[in-house]
């Protein structure tokens, strides 16, 4: 008896798959994240090449170690490793040690991802995770920063501070801003100020962002509603008083808000899921930036602010999920 092909299949979800692969997915990223880096290679030097080739490699083979330890599939050619060395590098000084380095990406790979099941279990960024572990820990290495030597690639490093830092000791110390404190809104497009590697040229960073907004990789709802609110929140202090707070674009450029806003807060394991939540999930990210700029002890809140985030994602999802259709109930489902 012949049988005839069934009209109806009954499978589990997800019914239907966009194509792109957990491999794709971070080839895009890494992809993304080229121009800064290139950026970084350009104004720092071979200091900055050292940086992010030992964060990689550590990365790579740290998660390769701890699979094969604990019996599990080795996975590390999905280029998520890959992706978060790169990450822990770029939030790192330039003239970070190797130690440093390596120290880094073992944290973010083991306490950051692997101890919670691996890839997709993580709750916390695990690149941000080893950059607060590294900051509490270590803060003279970690904020002892090497200005800018554009096209010098052996020059010896020189020490510089970068524009928060030397607004918040302006602030501290006079009750004033600095005379240079907005005066600079190219230089700190183009990347021409002291910083982590992966965080000086904000139009580096747009570009990358672009490519994957066009890709379809992330989705504009975190990054508008985070630059949204840092651009509102902080515009409203200035006009209250401009001798005391930055303009916004001072604190758009500045820092690691564009690293923040487009690599980080959008990870798709540590975000929200629904548009709605995604918009909340961006004001709360850009709110607390804000905040811990202009009154916290640090002059950076990115990177606090979305791992603050990260912990009410969970909460997000379950309030905010779309209202099934035909159903009269908004609240959560779980």
């Amino acid at each position: 008896m012949q049988h005839s092909k069934p009209l109806l299949s009954v499978s589990c979800s997800p019914h239907l798959h966009c194509g792109m692969t957990t491999r794709g997915m971070m080839g895009a990223v890494i992809l993304a994240l080229l121009p800064a880096a290139v950026v970084a290679v350009y104004l720092f030097g071979l200091a900055a090449v050292a940086v992010m080739t030992i964060c990689v490699a550590s990365a790579v083979a740290v998660e390769a170690l701890w699979q094969k330890a604990v019996g599990s599939p080795v996975t590390v050619s999905d280029g998520s490793a890959v992706l978060t060395g790169l990450l822990v590098a770029f939030n790192l000084p330039p003239s970070s040690p190797w130690w440093l380095a390596l120290l880094g990406s073992v944290i973010a790979i083991v306490i950051g991802k692997q101890v919670f099941g691996g890839l997709g279990h993580n709750p916390f960024n695990p690149a941000l995770v080893a950059r607060i572990v590294l900051l509490v820990s270590f803060p003279t290495v970690m904020t002892h920063w090497s200005g800018p030597q554009p096209g010098r690639f052996l020059a010896d490093a020189v020490t510089a501070a970068t524009p928060l830092s030397e607004t918040k000791s302006a602030v501290m110390l006079s009750g004033h801003l600095p005379p240079n404190a907005t005066g600079f809104a190219l230089d700190y497009l183009l990347g021409n100020m002291a910083g982590c590697l992966g965080e000086v040229s904000a139009l580096a960073l747009l570009i990358g962002a672009l490519f994957l907004l066009w890709r379809r990789v992330i989705s504009w709802h975190i990054p508008v509603s985070y630059i949204g609110t840092v651009a509102t929140v902080s515009g409203m202090f200035w006009l209250v008083d401009p001798s005391r707070y930055p303009h916004p674009v001072f604190h758009l450029l500045s820092g690691g808000l564009m690293l923040g806003a487009f690599y980080m807060a959008t990870d798709l394991v540590t975000s929200p899921l629904t548009g709605r939540s995604m918009l909340l999930y961006g004001c709360g990210c850009g709110l607390f930036t804000v905040l811990i700029r202009l009154f916290g002890s640090y002059p950076e809140g990115v990177a606090f602010s979305i791992l603050l985030m990260n912990t009410v994602t969970p909460l997000l999802d379950r309030y905010l999920v779309p209202r099934p259709f035909g159903m009269g109930s908004s609240r959560g489902i779980l």
